[in-house]
């Protein structure tokens, strides 16, 4: 009968959990691995852990990245947000008939050297947007999604603005109505910049 490898004390499953968090904010901070779910893996393979033992949350990783970027790279990463978060206002401000939100690493602080602007859009089609784009002759790219997920946009498309990559998940408008991730809209992305 094969013996059971031990379990880990309650201390040192936290000490591991947290060091994995640590591993996957350094991860996302100098090799631009953007998904968590990725830099966790990767970091705990690392650490010879299987992917299906306990692996910290989305958020214990956000706060690592935090204080890894605010240590490692602060003036730039307070330069590299401020300037993301000035993109995302004026690409909102083209693109506010579609109801735009900013998403993601670039609202939440933990934008760091590889971030992109994510703006979540509600119209009746993604078509729509497309068309408007071609008529602003604003070029775009198709981006694959990943898993279906229940609040998974429709498509999601890739500008640049103003030299800063922009992603576009284009959402219907029933779904603004949901809004179960954090979100801003360009006023409430302005007073974060005048603060």
């Amino acid at each position: 009968m094969p013996r059971r490898k031990p379990s880990p004390s309650p201390q040192s499953a936290s000490h591991l959990r947290q060091s994995i968090a640590g591993l996957a904010a350094r991860l996302m901070a100098e090799d631009g691995i953007k998904d968590y779910g990725q830099a966790k893996r990767k970091a705990a393979r690392t650490f010879g852990v299987a992917e299906s033992e306990t692996l910290p949350s989305n958020e214990e990783v956000a706060a690592e990245l935090k204080a890894y970027l605010s240590l490692f790279q602060e003036d730039e990463h307070a330069d590299r947000l401020r300037r993301l978060r000035e993109v995302a206002v004026q690409a909102m401000k083209l693109l506010e008939s579609f109801r735009p939100y900013l998403v993601g690493a670039v609202l939440d602080g933990t934008a760091g050297r590889y971030a992109e602007v994510e703006l979540a859009l509600f119209a009746d089609s993604a078509k729509d947007v497309e068309i408007f784009l071609l008529s602003h002759r604003i070029p775009y790219q198709h981006l694959k999604s990943g898993r279906p997920l229940p609040d998974a946009p429709e498509a999601k498309l890739r500008i640049e603005w103003q030299d800063e990559d922009v992603v576009l998940a284009i959402h219907p408008y029933q779904a603004e109505r949901r809004g179960s991730t954090q979100r801003a809209k360009a006023a409430e992305v302005a007073a974060l910049l005048a603060n």
